[in-house]
């Protein structure tokens, strides 16, 4: 299922940038187009990275909006940079165009923090545990073989931004009920409580278990991520994933307050040395 390409940091980074230049300057988007002669919805839809424009409408915004060469250089840069995709490009054909963006995200991001309440967050799943997981979890969609077995390898490549030269800080809270659950078997769950353990032993990855004794939690509404990103110029992001579909958050106001639920969920949490015990004693169970 072949969809609009997903746009890169990069061009997200720039089209950010081009609609804080406007606003700046002070001025709307039917200034702009009368001074231009760019039409409205194309500009809606550079500063939304909607679409990737050429070099010579970029010059030209910016030096409307006054911006000095040394800042139009590192514009332009980006913009040159833009059309650099990742591993995850041959796969795009095949993932919706949501989960297509947290890819593209996730892969650039210094640091994310995830909150699960019924699943091991997918940068820790096995393998086995992730075919169980997209094959019967979303058995809804009617996955065939071979998409169910994409989305396993998608997964499990992800997972390289832990081993990176410069690794992301992930901080996993979980509640016991993704501990607890048996997926795709006594074994397969075994190898993968036993896989999180060592996880868990990375200078880089945070993990805590909400036990079933804290009682209701700021996170029992659903599952969401944190990502922030090395770059000032590129804001955080936070997602949102569920059954009615998927979303991303940019405000400041939503990000601080899923930052804010996500910290309380983390008080709410056993301490890592704890949390590795309840998983160890799990897989013993299992």
């Amino acid at each position: 299922m072949a969809g609009r390409r997903t746009p890169t940091i990069r061009l997200r980074r720039l089209a950010a940038e081009l609609r804080r230049l406007r606003v700046a300057a002070q001025l709307t988007v039917e200034a702009v187009t009368e001074a231009t002669g760019l039409d409205q919805s194309s500009l809606y839809r550079i500063e939304r990275a909607q679409n990737k424009p050429q070099r010579r409408t970029v010059t030209t915004l910016l030096q409307l909006y006054q911006v000095d060469r040394e800042r139009q250089a590192t514009l332009l840069g980006w913009l040159k940079e833009s059309g650099q995709t990742g591993w995850f490009q041959v796969y795009e054909p095949y993932l919706p165009e949501q989960y297509q963006a947290y890819v593209a995200f996730e892969h650039e991001a210094e640091r994310l923090k995830n909150y699960e309440s019924l699943f091991v967050p997918g940068l820790l799943q096995t393998a086995e545990y992730a075919h169980a997981v997209i094959a019967d979890a979303d058995a809804g969609r009617s996955l065939k073989a071979d998409d169910v077995q994409r989305r396993v390898d998608v997964r499990m490549q992800r997972q390289s931004v832990l081993s990176r030269p410069v690794p992301m800080q992930l901080h996993a809270v979980v509640d016991e009920a993704a501990i607890r659950r048996t997926v795709g078997g006594a074994e397969v769950m075994r190898a993968q409580l036993t896989h999180l353990v060592k996880a868990s032993s990375l200078p880089n990855v945070r993990l805590q278990v909400v036990p079933f004794a804290a009682g209701a939690h700021p996170g029992m509404p659903g599952s969401f991520v944190v990502m922030d990103f090395a770059d000032p110029f590129d804001a955080p992001l936070v997602y949102v994933d569920g059954i009615a579909g998927d979303a991303f958050l940019e405000t400041e106001e939503d990000v601080a307050r899923f930052a804010r639920t996500f910290d309380l969920i983390a008080q709410a949490a056993l301490s890592e040395t704890q949390s590795r015990k309840l998983i160890q004693e799990a897989a013993r169970a299992a």
